[in-house]
């Protein structure tokens, strides 16, 4: 096999949403999904460009409430590209019989080819060969080219190329019913073989606009006009314009269709407005083959600095392909923009494209080789400083506290309602207090740091992102018996966020927020010592000391507790839920729809207690715990990674990543297991439907980093 290439043959509906996110093509300013050019909206395909950082905002009304959810928009589809054989229909999913068809990605250059043979209902036999990129040259360009070749049939060939505003965010079947439309039409045009298209975001009032420049060769000869394009009043209104051209053609003829299109928004820099920035792009934009060129150097620059290797060929694809959409989504043109790194990358609308903590497992990899774009995801943070400050004093805090999803301007997107499936009801989500988001925040300076050594950094506005989270987490926590305690948060595990019987929501010194809140104010207090303490005060800095050498952290039969009061909590019936339902990752939607609790029971979603052990490692783990006096050994390691083994059910694609790369370093025989389900959970979509929506890229970037780690002498 060719580790380069990932190939699909045939069509399968029920995989076509896994291959159109695995297909994704981008460059860091907007991705693609890997939809066939002639797809709309439907329930087997869903075209989706996501441009980085466009949101927009819409009311919902969910269960008697009104909801306000912010949107990674899905832009207008620039892929409209199909044929008729004439006078037939066009050519469209479910209108013709699909005789063979094959995809290739060619991740090493970037390209998303098709290979189709195609038989409509009179028995004509058309064979197409397309190719598709988005430019990782010019990050606002994208180009598909298509040979069409009649077998069997003499006759008027037509073409139709479009750009189709008329798109939803309809991508995510469980927020299918909340308002969806974010795309207001403004204006379209269409003049000399170039089509143009204007909207307009809903409330952000972001205007996206494009532009097309569709060219042919071959045939015998043009019928009637040499071209026409459709870009009357009722079009525009819904948002689309249309080229429409036709040639004559013989059984054999080999017609080529070039489609080169730009995109620009209003919030893009060096333009006078999006609208005539996209016309002139696409108008001095060169053929296909010359942006292939200048793309596919590129794709080579970026692969001479990411390149992990391993034996296995298969592996090795995989590996090729998270690192291709990893760089799809953090190229180096991120570095140019305002934007953090959404969960999902940007290859579909689950979690509505926020920002969480994932990037915490991407900083490990990209800080060495991409240190511009780890200091601009970085500046991401830095610019929502206001919006964090401000969320801390409404809060009665200090410092500035991250919201857990994060959006366009840094506030908390995270919905008050979540939807069960299983259950069919909406139920409270509490998961903003997940304050360990700043944490993440902060290691990710301290990463970016490690890898520059950029002083310069620390004394700016890394270092103040760093000392910012920690005021806020000693606002946050009392003095209680000489142990400082945090209280009414949530872990990484997500299952509990209360206790049983108490209406308040939150947990009680979460062992990962409390052993990772001591390591950051001995990186603040180093600091300090590096930069000097200018802002700073004596009393601060007597804080952060304290802190360092006394947070509370539970434990109980000798391991470390998840949270406080853990150890009462109830043992579940594993055997007995894994006979029943065989597929027990989400069991808190399987509890609730028993009119159960996660919260009675010690079981856990993914990593807790083991995610220090994933960051800082053993040794680094005992070091915090020793130095805030409690007995640490590799004894009480091992037991507290087998107690939590034994209790978690990885509902979430992180956990694997978690658990191989803390066995790896305690256990080696023992990850495997971890390891093959790391690998294989987006390719092959092991949660269940779930890489459809878009791509894990945190779990992504961390099994690259496991597979580098393995790699080291």
């Amino acid at each position: 096999m060719n580790p380069w290439l990932l190939t699909y043959d045939g069509f399968a509906p029920a995989q076509e949403g896994l291959r159109e996110a695995l297909t994704t093509l981008g460059n860091g300013y907007f991705a693609t999904r890997g939809a066939v050019p002639e797809s709309r909206a439907d329930e087997v395909h869903h075209p989706g460009t996501y441009v980085a950082g466009c949101y927009d905002r819409l009311i919902s009304q969910v269960a008697g409430h009104s909801v306000e959810n912010e949107d990674l928009v899905n832009v207008p589809n620039w892929l409209p590209l199909t044929f008729r054989a004439d006078g037939g229909d066009w050519f469209a999913p479910g209108g013709a019989e699909i005789l063979t068809q094959r995809h290739t990605l060619d991740m090493r250059r970037g390209v998303l080819t098709r290979l189709l043979r195609t038989r409509d209902s009179r028995g004509r036999i058309t064979r197409m060969e397309q190719h598709r990129l988005v430019s990782m040259d010019d990050p606002h360009l994208a180009a598909l080219t298509m040979t069409i070749v009649p077998e069997n049939w003499d006759g008027t060939l037509e073409i139709r190329s479009s750009l189709d505003g008329r798109v939803t965010n309809a991508g995510v079947a469980r927020y299918r019913g909340l308002a969806d439309r974010h795309l207001v039409p403004i204006c379209g045009h269409a003049a000399h073989g170039v089509i143009e298209l204007l909207t307009r975001t809903a409330t952000s009032r972001v205007e996206i606009a494009l532009a097309a420049r569709t060219t042919s060769a071959g045939g015998r000869r043009r019928t009637g006009v040499e071209e026409s394009a459709s870009g009357d009043d009722q079009a525009v209104q819904e948002g689309w314009v249309s080229d429409e051209r036709a040639v004559e053609v013989r059984a054999g003829d080999e017609v080529t269709v070039e489609k080169i299109v730009a995109l620009y928004t209003s919030r893009d820099r060096a333009i006078a407005e999006s609208e005539a920035a996209a016309r002139t792009a696409v108008v001095r934009a060169g053929s296909f083959s010359s942006l292939l060129k200048r793309h596919a150097r590129a794709w080579d620059r970026l692969w001479q600095r990411a390149r992990v290797t391993a034996e296995d060929a298969e592996v090795q694809q995989i590996l090729n392909l998270y690192l291709f959409h990893l760089l799809q989504t953090a190229s180096p043109h991120v570095a140019e923009l305002d934007a953090g790194l959404p969960a999902r990358g940007l290859h579909g609308e689950a979690y509505r494209g926020h920002v969480f903590w994932d990037d915490l497992f991407a900083f490990p990899f990209l800080a060495p080789r991409f240190p511009d774009i780890t200091r601009a995801l970085l500046r991401y943070r830095w610019r929502r400083l206001p919006e964090a400050r401000w969320a801390a004093r409404a809060a009665g805090h200090t410092g500035a506290m991250f919201p857990w999803q994060s959006g366009s301007d840094g506030r908390e997107e995270t919905p008050h309602l979540h939807f069960n499936p299983r259950s069919g009801r909406w139920l409270p989500d509490r998961s903003h207090l997940q304050h360990h988001v700043g944490l993440a925040v902060a290691h990710n300076v301290w990463q970016h740091y490690r890898a520059t050594k950029d002083t310069a950094f620390l004394a700016g506005f890394g270092g103040e992102l760093l000392l910012e989270v920690a005021r806020f987490f000693a606002s946050i926590a009392t003095c209680e018996q000489g142990r400082y305690a945090i209280r009414g948060v949530m872990g990484p595990d997500e299952y509990h966020d209360g206790y049983p019987g108490r209406t308040e929501p939150g947990l009680d010194n979460n062992a990962y927020t409390n052993i990772m809140t001591a390591w950051l104010m001995r990186r603040v207090l180093d600091m300090i010592d590096l930069v000097g303490a200018e802002g700073v005060s004596r009393q601060e800095i007597d804080l952060f000391t304290g802190m360092s050498r006394r947070m509370r952290v539970d434990f109980h039969d000798g391991v470390i507790s998840q949270f406080e009061g853990y150890a009462a909590l109830e043992e579940l019936d594993w055997a007995a839920y894994r006979e029943k339902y065989t597929d027990i990752r989400r069991l808190d939607r399987i509890l609730e729809a028993e009119g159960d609790t996660p919260n009675r029971y010690k079981v856990s979603k993914q990593a807790d207690v083991l995610m220090p052990l994933h960051l800082l490692g053993e040794e680094g783990v005992g070091e915090i715990l020793t130095g805030l006096g409690y007995e640490w050994n590799a004894e009480m390691a091992a037991r507290t990674v087998d107690y939590y083994l034994a209790r978690t059910c990885h509902g979430s694609t992180l956990s694997a990543v978690v658990h191989a790369g803390v066995l790896a370093r305690l256990r080696p025989g023992a990850s495997q297991p971890f390891l093959v389900e790391a690998l294989n959970n987006d390719v092959k979509d092991l949660q269940g439907g779930t890489t459809a929506e878009g791509i894990h890229l945190g779990a992504m970037a961390g099994v690259v980093c496991l597979f580098e780690a393995q790699a080291r002498p």
